[in-house]
């Protein structure tokens, strides 16, 4: 309990400090002005309000388990939806702060390792900049937290079914669930880790299902202009040839795509590296999952490593998708959370400059930089994950225990959380 309670102190008294840090960037809270595609939820908000059914009558380039999100500041006086829905992702902010600091208590981490932690996710925001507030990324890495406290009290179905819905809101949230269910089987067996899954399925299927049974050929288009995307211009792969481009080794062509409104790099090259960016973002995000099979891992670190991957290494790097890794980041300690706050402040080099940098500006070099930065993180994310803890860990795999392990898991005992 006492534990507990630190996690609950730790989030009280740096919620201030949040808010503070949410109110300092551009479009952030108390402030009228948003950036990135606030007004996109909005317009979709309204829409449904007013009868229209998304994908059907109207395109949406966002998962379905979006649109509830989208659609209740829609149900508020008019003028009120900017405001309603920083202070729904300010929320979201909080409540990660408490389910980091309480996975960290769990797993024994000291109270200045808590403190440090809260500290970073409550100041995060001002390198982070207008993106803040004004997407709602900070609801499925929210989620995803939450997830990971359920997890480390044995809850894993509720664990699993809040993997649901952060799946159904945003699509890298699935390359979690092979994690999640792994680290349940090892744990606590096959059977809880297969109930899990159903819920999975289950809670995804409630937020996804009645979209597609109202319009498949919409859905479909949704995730087709999403996975079907080209190089991005702020990807890995997209920032070596801007640099390349710099350093007059190669001709850059940047177009503007749609419907999904796009920066992305034209011609052949780049559609062969955004493919191999693709496939290499997947099995970065899965390298964790393998490492399980052998071993025990934490599941925060083991999250955080999969997030860092694919965003390392993924076709397409909105700023934005960075909050997923934000919360996560404190499972590395701290130079993994140094890492972040440098690629994070290196972004804001270019978030107003835009147009130049998609004329190949002199920011095409910090953009490389912020991106290897990225690929460290998960570099040492990886490390820390395939390096044996100085605890003592079983040498058995978690999906081939011992007679002895499945004996004592047939009688109705479990390993502690």
């Amino acid at each position: 309990m006492l534990r507990t309670n630190l996690a609950l102190r730790a989030t009280v008294l740096v919620t201030p400090l949040l808010l503070g840090a949410l109110a300092v960037p551009s479009g952030g809270l108390f402030r009228g002005a948003k950036f990135r595609d606030l007004h996109l939820y909005r317009q979709y908000g309204d829409a449904l309000v007013a009868g229209h059914l998304p994908y059907r009558d109207f395109f949406v380039e966002y998962p379905p388990g979006a649109i509830p999100l989208f659609a209740g500041p829609s149900l508020a006086p008019d003028g009120a939806y900017d405001a309603i829905f920083k202070v729904l992702m300010a929320l979201c902010c909080v409540g990660a702060i408490y389910c980091v600091c309480f996975v960290l208590e769990r797993g024994g981490a000291s109270a200045v390792a808590i403190w440090a932690s809260a500290l970073f996710l409550a100041l995060s925001p001002i390198a982070l900049g207008p993106v803040s507030l004004n997407t709602y990324d900070a609801w499925p890495a929210f989620l995803t937290v939450a997830c990971l406290a359920a997890l480390v009290t044995g809850r894993g179905r509720l664990a699993l079914g809040l993997l649901g819905v952060a799946a159904a809101a945003k699509l890298y949230a699935v390359l979690l669930v092979p994690i999640a269910i792994l680290w349940l089987w090892r744990e606590h067996g096959r059977r809880p880790a297969l109930q899990a899954l159903a819920v999975f399925a289950a809670a995804a299927a409630v937020l996804v299902v009645p979209w597609f049974a109202l319009s498949p050929g919409g859905v479909w288009d949704s995730v087709h202009s999403q996975v079907g995307r080209g190089l991005h211009t702020e990807s890995l792969g997209a920032s070596i040839l801007l640099a390349a481009d710099r350093a007059g080794e190669y001709h850059a062509h940047v177009v503007s795509t749609a419907p999904a409104i796009s920066r992305d790099l034209a011609g052949g090259l780049p559609r062969s590296i955004a493919a191999a960016s693709a496939a290499l973002a997947i099995l970065a995000a899965l390298a964790p999952a393998f490492v399980l099979v052998r071993r025990r891992v934490a599941p925060g670190l083991a999250f955080a490593t999969s997030v860092a991957g694919f965003l390392a290494f993924t076709k397409v790097l909105s700023p934005q998708y960075v909050v997923w890794l934000i919360p996560l980041a404190p499972f590395g300690g701290i130079a993994a959370m140094l890492l972040l706050l440098a690629a994070l402040a290196l972004a804001q080099s270019w978030y107003f400059h835009y147009h130049d940098l998609w004329a190949v500006g002199p920011q095409a070099w910090t953009l490389l930089s912020r991106n290897l930065v990225l690929v460290a993180v998960y570099a040492f994310l990886l490390w820390k994950t395939s390096t044996p803890s100085s605890e003592k860990t079983s040498r058995q795999s978690g999906l081939w225990r011992s007679r002895t392990s499945a004996a004592a898991e047939g009688s109705g005992a479990t390993r502690s959380a």
